[in-house]
C-alpha cells in the first residue's frame, strides 16, 4: 500500500485565486479622526502558507509567547482562521512595515521604536 506523501497532502486545492486571502480584512475608510493617508492599501503582504528558506530567530518573554499562542487560538476559536504562530509573526510583520510605508514617521512602528 502506498501512503500519501506531505506534498499530497498539503497541495493546494480549489480554483481560488492565490493571491486573495480570506483572512485579511479589505481596507477600512477613515474615521473622522483618521488622517486620509492611513486608508491608501498597501502592496505589502506577508507571504502566507508557503516554503520558506529563510530563516531568523526571535528571542521573546515568556508572556509574550503566551500572549501570541492566546491570539493563535483566539484566532481560531472566534473567527474560524487556523494559522500557525509564525503565520500570525509574519502577517505582523507585514503589517507593521506597510504602515510604515504608508505613514512614514507617523506610523505606529516608528512611534513605538522611538518611545513615544
Amino acid at each position: 500500500m502506498r501512503l500519501p506523501g506531505a506534498e499530497e497532502l498539503f497541495r493546494h486545492t480549489g480554483q481560488a485565486s492565490e493571491t486573495a486571502d480570506p483572512t485579511i480584512e479589505p481596507p477600512r475608510a477613515p474615521s473622522n479622526g483618521e488622517p486620509r493617508h492611513a486608508s491608501v492599501p498597501s502592496p505589502r503582504r506577508s507571504s502566507g502558507r508557503v516554503k520558506h528558506d529563510e530563516k531568523m530567530t526571535v528571542y521573546v518573554t515568556a508572556d509574550e509567547l503566551l500572549d501570541l499562542e492566546h491570539a493563535r487560538l483566539r484566532l481560531r476559536r472566534e473567527f474560524g482562521v487556523g494559522v500557525d504562530r509564525g503565520r500570525v509573526v509574519r502577517e505582523a510583520i507585514a503589517m507593521a512595515l506597510a504602515d510604515m510605508e504608508t505613514r512614514g514617521a507617523e506610523s505606529e512602528l516608528v512611534r513605538r521604536l522611538r518611545g513615544s
